[in-house]
């Protein structure tokens, strides 16, 4: 059953509405759960409700004709998905897919109360472009890496990003090439190359950092 709580300290920035607005979002949206891989929406579906994240993250994705795939961006605790925002305000469909990395919780806000607050509530506005303002920019600089940016400083970058402090990263070669817009061959030639300078050993499903200044001596090339 949907649960009942205060979510609103969650997101700071709903700090600024007045009581009585706050009130009505406890009030009528919902806390909903969803457990690992679910599939949160895809193109061709419009979306009933606007979604802000508790906890746990979500990716989304777009499919090209051909079947390649690219990571846009990923929604973690205390955002919202620009994506939904956007087809709430142009009442468009969806065109990406939303998957669950992991469990998540979520508010659900209705759409009739979407649009009701959009249109008189300076402060939710705010609330809400400022969010899509911060994603717009990080897409825009995703299209500036896939078209410009070397793809070997890039796969560097994303080595040393997800590896942490581990030092090893449980991926295949597709979830590298769906990350970085790229084709599993690309990306197969490129672990190759770094494991013969001594910088990688990939196995299947598995790549082990083993010289981590080489590498990132190169991501800081981009």
């Amino acid at each position: 059953m949907p649960q009942k709580e205060d979510w609103t300290s969650s997101f700071p920035l709903l700090r600024e509405l007045p009581p009585a607005v706050l009130t009505r979002l406890r009030d009528s949206s919902l806390i909903i759960e969803l457990p690992e891989g679910s599939r949160i929406f895809g193109p061709g579906q419009a979306p009933e409700n606007f979604l802000l994240l508790l906890d746990g993250s979500i990716r989304v994705q777009q499919t090209s004709e051909s079947g390649r795939e690219i990571v846009l961006y990923r929604v973690q605790a205390g955002e919202s998905c620009a994506l939904t925002t956007a087809c709430l305000m142009g009442y468009e469909e969806y065109q990406a897919e939303g998957i669950a990395e992991t469990k998540v919780r979520a508010v659900a806000m209705p759409r009739a109360l979407f649009d009701e607050l959009m249109a008189n509530s300076r402060e939710f506005r705010q609330f809400v472009f400022a969010a899509f303002s911060r994603r717009l920019t990080n897409l825009f600089r995703l299209i500036e890496e896939v078209a410009f940016s070397r793809i070997d400083v890039r796969l560097a970058q994303k080595l040393l990003q997800l590896a942490g402090e581990r030092g090893q990263i449980s991926a295949t070669h597709q979830d590298f090439a769906n990350e970085l817009g790229s084709a599993r061959e690309v990306i197969s030639r490129q672990l190759h190359e770094f494991a013969r300078q001594g910088w990688v050993k990939a196995s299947r499903g598995v790549v082990e950092i083993t010289n981590r200044p080489a590498l990132f001596r190169l991501a800081q090339q981009g």
